[in-house]
């Protein structure tokens, strides 16, 4: 079980064998540790050394967030304790070979999710630039065989990013301004809510790292760093388009989220209290699990199965990256709990998933595909298989 905790003011106290969440006299949520996987705080939450004792004990993920989603840190759980598999994973670092054909397996499987969403924008809104973009990222899909290092597979999925986010805003009926990707600070409600729910995205594939016993350190597309954890930045790569970009279509187009959702403020101006409940809101309105690409499906049949910037060729790197003038954009307290619900919904929904021959959710997918990089590290399998939009 995952939990939200966003009432400002609240504290998280240890009574017995569960936790409370309570403000004042009053108890918004009882907390069964046992049940915990990751405990999400945002922003004035107390919580009692009991409590956090409790929290230590049961290896519970307990991660820090702003008031608005910007990530601030996160309690230490314990080491993997497979010192070999650490290792091997460290000893990897310097083979060449193995850091490259990685990398070029999990950019073939982001660049080829980024041209099928194009395409499906392409023949629902019946523009003719999503299509063109697609088969430039297409075409820089079969150069990646050509990468001679790590560095050059990166300069092309700089590139494709540019094109995909260059054409995105083309798949919304309303696209509020959205142009490209801007992080720091989003600029417009799209924005906002990409970076908010890579964010998510990225702690639930740290969780899926830790939970097969791999390192988070070492990483490949994404340089090691001081730091950084830079394996679960590259395997959230694929599920990017998978669960961020197709919820954030459904969000918008299923009018889940509208203009008036959002604040603009001056960056000078105090972060403002959130006064929603600690948790996800009760379901209601449209299920963005029944139509998951935000009125984009083509046919009854049609199935699917922040964070370092993405990285971009020279030649775009200051396009893209340029600071803009206009001011930074929010969700407001009720709104940003529906993008929790609906994000929490989206990793539940099942699809079949051809290495198990099966179905099951996003969220168990997310620990498959580590799983299968262990297997990866530990010679078991030669080839890493990313998860492909259909």
């Amino acid at each position: 079980m995952n939990v939200y905790i966003t009432t400002q003011g609240a504290k998280i106290v240890r009574e017995g064998r569960h936790l409370l969440v309570r403000k004042g006299r009053d108890i918004y949520r009882t907390l069964f540790v046992h049940k915990l996987k990751q405990v999400f705080i945002f922003g004035n939450i107390e919580l009692t050394p009991a409590a956090r004792n409790m929290l230590l004990r049961y290896g519970v993920d307990t991660i820090y967030f702003t008031r608005n989603g910007r990530y601030r840190g996160r309690y230490a759980t314990p080491e993997p304790r497979n010192v070999m598999l650490r290792k091997k994973q460290f000893t990897l670092l310097d083979d060449h070979d193995f850091g490259l054909k990685f990398s070029r397996q999990v950019v073939s499987g982001k660049l080829t999710n980024m041209a099928t969403l194009l395409m499906r924008i392409h023949r629902t809104r019946r523009t003719k630039a999503p299509a063109s973009r697609s088969k430039e990222i297409r075409q820089l899909i079969k150069k990646l065989d050509q990468a001679e290092s790590v560095d050059s597979v990166r300069g092309y999925e700089g590139r494709g990013s540019a094109l995909y986010f260059g054409c995105f805003g083309h798949g919304f009926i309303n696209s509020m301004g959205f142009s490209r990707r801007i992080r720091r600070p989003p600029t417009d409600p799209i924005n906002a809510v990409l970076s908010l729910l890579y964010t998510f995205l990225f702690n639930r594939v740290y969780a899926a790292v830790r939970t097969v016993n791999l390192d988070p350190y070492p990483g490949f597309l994404h340089t090691p760093d001081y730091g950084r954890f830079s394996l679960p930045l590259d395997l959230m790569e694929e599920f990017r388009v998978i669960i961020v970009d197709t919820l954030t279509l459904s969000l918008f187009n299923l009018n889940i989220l509208q203009a008036d959702d959002f604040d603009v403020r001056r960056l000078s101006d105090p972060e403002t209290e959130l006064k929603a409940g600690e948790g996800p809101p009760e379901k209601s309105g449209p299920d963005v699990t029944r139509d998951p690409f935000g009125l984009m499906q083509l046919t009854e049949n049609d199935t699917c199965f922040d964070l370092p910037e993405q990285r971009m060729d020279d030649s775009l790197r200051n396009q893209v990256s340029q600071q803009s003038t206009r001011l930074p954009v929010r969700l407001k307290p009720e709104p940003f709990n529906k993008v929790i619900a609906h994000f929490e919904r989206k990793l539940t929904t099942e699809f079949f998933y051809p290495r198990k021959e099966k179905k099951i959710s996003y969220a168990d997918a997310l620990v498959a595909q580590a799983e299968q990089y262990r297997k990866l590290v530990e010679g078991n399998l030669e080839t890493y298989q990313p998860l492909l939009l259909k």
